[in-house]
């Protein structure tokens, strides 16, 4: 396999407050990778920072061998990259549908002048976007709700939105921010069958954090674990559940 992102010595301060330091990773295209570390360790720092929300201190970050440090958001989204959020951040007052369609904003290919006058243009723009947003839904089973509220749909239901959201963007990355939170030990192993499923179906690379070790132990095979900003071990399940270093930073003793 080829690597498709890399990190190299990231590291990133807020004010006088060092978040993390000297992180670095290797992420090869197809696999899936997680990254775990009690709360507060700096784990949605990373992420945060791979996709644009902020501008590293110091360090590389490469995609394909391209350095995206300082890319906007949605100039690393163009790049093939998404991702969903630890707090569900789906619009509530707009449709499922719409939803989908509104994550496709930075291909619209239009202008204020054709959305004023109806060009053809832009007509056919939105019957694409719409066409294929309907599509993702229908994948998914999700087409019976493409009309409802999402705050009207149970917690389960709303975090599937938020991935098809996010696989509206045809990405090559696609980036969990603790896809499990929140859900019931059922919702939980279906997620892992979820994954699986958009793993092999879609062909992407999976990176996620998550605190469900279940989801985490039984999805990845390479695991990176942060604490306090630093990295503290790196390696397969069987090696991070019996990593004296990890078992210190979750429980101080016992095991994973």
């Amino acid at each position: 396999m080829s690597v498709y992102l890399e990190i190299k010595d990231l590291t990133h301060r807020f004010g006088g407050l060092q978040a993390l330091t000297d992180i670095s990773l290797t992420l090869e295209k197809g696999e899936i990778q997680g990254l775990i570390g009690p709360n507060g360790a700096g784990k949605t720092t990373v992420f945060n920072l791979v996709s644009g929300f902020y501008v590293p201190s110091e360090g590389e970050i490469l995609v394909g061998g391209k350095r995206i440090n300082g890319l906007k958001p949605h100039e690393i989204a163009a790049m093939k990259i998404g991702r969903t959020f630890q707090n569900i951040r789906l619009w509530n007052e707009m449709t499922v549908l719409d939803n989908i369609r509104i994550s496709r904003h930075y291909q619209l290919g239009y202008n204020a002048a054709d959305v004023f006058f109806h060009t053809k243009r832009y007509r056919e723009r939105e019957a694409k976007i719409t066409e294929r947003a309907e599509e993702l839904l229908e994948i998914f089973n999700l087409s019976d709700m493409a009309y409802e509220y999402p705050k009207n749909l149970p917690y389960g239901i709303q975090r599937r939105v938020e991935i098809v959201r996010a696989l509206s963007l045809e990405p090559e990355l696609l980036m969990l921010d603790e896809p499990a939170a929140g859900l019931s030990t059922r919702d939980v192993g279906e997620l892992i069958d979820y994954i699986k499923w958009i793993h092999e179906k879609f062909n992407l690379t999976i990176w996620m954090i998550e605190h469900q070790m279940e989801v985490i132990m039984t999805l990845c095979r390479k695991i990176q674990v942060i604490d306090f900003g630093r990295e503290i071990a790196q390696g397969n399940p069987d090696e991070i559940r019996s990593n004296p270093e990890v078992i210190k930073a979750y429980l101080g003793d016992g095991t994973i």
